[in-house]
């Protein structure tokens, strides 16, 4: 099948639902009134509470919210053919994710930008409210946790031994490294920017920040091989160590300072570069090479052990309707809207954003031919207990090496899901005749690309569960409780950091993220 009717049929299921449906749940379930004061300008203290621009907070959101799961998710779920993850992915987004996002949103705006553990608090009761509490607490720990192997995985290098004695070794991705390290001191300008140089200037902003990414990541190109190599080409160790500092200093620092400016100028590189996949589908129309349906739709495969039902619905969740969504929807942005009416582009658009990044992962995953998916997907550790059932079924590799050769990079046993993505996209973007020649360059931005993807959900999770350590802490020692105490604010970010960190050190995540 082609993948330009598919993308269109998407298009133009979630435009219909955010001008219809999300009007209605605007107008009548969330009743939004901009004469009302939200929260930001009623607390606004200058550190959590704070009025931000429109589109700037949309940036934030959606940077937040659009973590590894839209991307990983849809390309696992790939193992059981394009057509459940498809429907999951619209059907869910229109109907329940964005839904729940928005609603969220508005409630947590009406209840000065509170946590879901103190409204539960408030309207169930103390022991609902700490029990929500604690729950919430190890689902944000353990999803950071699992957010942030990928980019261990992405970014770090490897060394290990398969059952036959071999010892693998592959690379890290100095690149990627590089690019989204660049990110953080581009940030912290552009924050400054915004609200002390040039206040109010969020176009002048936007445009040099945006410059000064793309910048980055065009220079990245130049790392690998340089004298500068060394300090980007990072262990999965290091770049443990590495993300754990940044979530640290992103939960400590004002919102406005690195936080909200480094996840509005992500969102750039996110949504341009979905634009351009979006695009890409459509002109180059790539054949779905993945059957609608495959074998391993009753289990058994070598991706994900489980049947299609319901193991699509785990696996694809970010992209159609994520609990940790509402979380970000009762954390940091209630706090930062500017007026009422902007809930709904924020909570009900920035879903469907991400529902299309889904789509555009699907799609590149399942452009690929199944015997080179399953061929990066299935891990070399196990590839020999699922090697002659692949083969029988026809799924034997054909391009592999082609694209091992034209990525530069060792492809097969790279299971995960990103690196099977950032082979298909950059098999789209080379299918544009000026592009057929830059597969290597393609292949490592969507690597990067992917990485900083997650990234923005570590930074503001992290926040997000240092709030509820203060409110959880704040019940016994109140002054513990005041977020702009800055010991309590140290405290409970060490701890939260420490927590989701030692998950990935250790390896202990491996066995319950899929």
């Amino acid at each position: 099948m082609s993948a330009a009717p598919v993308m269109i049929f998407t298009l133009c299921a979630l435009a219909i639902g955010y001008r219809y449906y999300s009007a209605f749940l605007a107008a009548k379930v969330a009743v939004l009134d901009d004469t009302r004061v939200t929260p930001a300008h009623r607390l606004n203290d200058g550190h959590n509470y704070h009025p931000t621009h429109k589109w700037v907070l949309f940036g934030h959101h959606f940077a937040a919210i659009s973590g590894a799961g839209p991307l990983v998710g849809p390309v696992l779920a790939a193992q059981f053919g394009y057509l459940p993850g498809l429907l999951w992915l619209v059907i869910g987004v229109v109907l329940a994710g964005a839904v729940q996002d928005f609603l969220v949103l508005a409630a947590s705006i009406r209840r000065n930008g509170r946590s879901l553990a103190e409204i539960a608090r408030e309207e169930i009761g103390p022991l609902a409210g700490g029990t929500a509490a604690i729950a919430i607490l190890f689902i944000i720990i353990l999803a950071l946790a699992g957010l942030g192997l990928v980019v261990v995985k992405a970014l770090g290098g490897e060394s290990f031994t398969r059952s036959d004695g071999t010892v693998m070794q592959i690379a890290g991705s100095s690149w990627g490294t590089f690019t989204i390290f660049c990110t953080i001191p581009i940030a912290l300008f552009v924050g400054l920017y915004m609200y002390r140089f040039r206040k109010g200037r969020v176009v002048e902003a936007s445009i040099i920040g945006a410059v000064l990414v793309l910048v980055a990541t065009w220079a990245g190109s130049f790392i690998p091989g340089s004298p500068l190599a060394p300090y980007f080409d990072l262990t999965q160790k290091q770049v443990i160590l590495a993300i754990m500092a940044y979530g640290f200093l992103a939960s400590v620092l004002p919102v406005w300072v690195l936080l909200c400016p480094r996840d509005y100028l992500s969102s750039f590189l996110k949504i341009g570069t979905v634009a351009g996949l979006v695009i890409g589908v459509i002109l180059v129309n790539p054949t779905l090479k993945m059957p609608p349906i495959t074998e391993f739709a009753g289990g058994g495969g070598p991706v994900l052990p489980g049947k299609v039902f319901p193991f699509v619905f785990i696996t694809i969740m970010c992209g159609a309707i994520s609990g940790f969504h509402a979380l970000v929807s009762s954390g940091t942005t209630p706090k930062m809207i500017n007026k009422d009416g902007d809930a709904r582009v924020i909570g009900y658009g920035a879903m469907l954003i991400e529902g299309l990044v889904g789509v555009v992962a699907l799609i590149a995953a399942c452009s690929l031919a199944p015997g080179d998916y399953f061929a990066i997907n299935t891990d070399l550790r196990t590839q020999p207990v699922y090697e002659q059932k692949l083969t029988e079924m026809g799924y034997t590799p054909s391009l592999l090496s082609k694209y091992e050769v034209e990525t530069g990079e060792q492809l097969q046993g790279r299971a995960g899901g990103a690196v099977s993505l950032a082979v298909g996209i950059a098999q789209i973007f080379a299918g544009f005749p000026l592009f057929a020649t830059l597969v290597s360059f393609w292949y490592h931005f969507a690597i990067m690309f992917e990485a900083l993807f997650i990234l923005t959900t570590i930074d503001t999770g992290t926040r997000i569960a240092r709030f509820l350590l203060q409110e959880m802490g704040g019940k016994v020692w109140p002054q513990f409780g005041q977020q702009d105490w800055l010991p309590g604010t140290l405290v409970s970010s060490a701890l939260t950091v420490a927590g989701w960190g030692y998950l990935i050190w250790t390896g202990n995540i491996d066995t319950i993220w899929p």
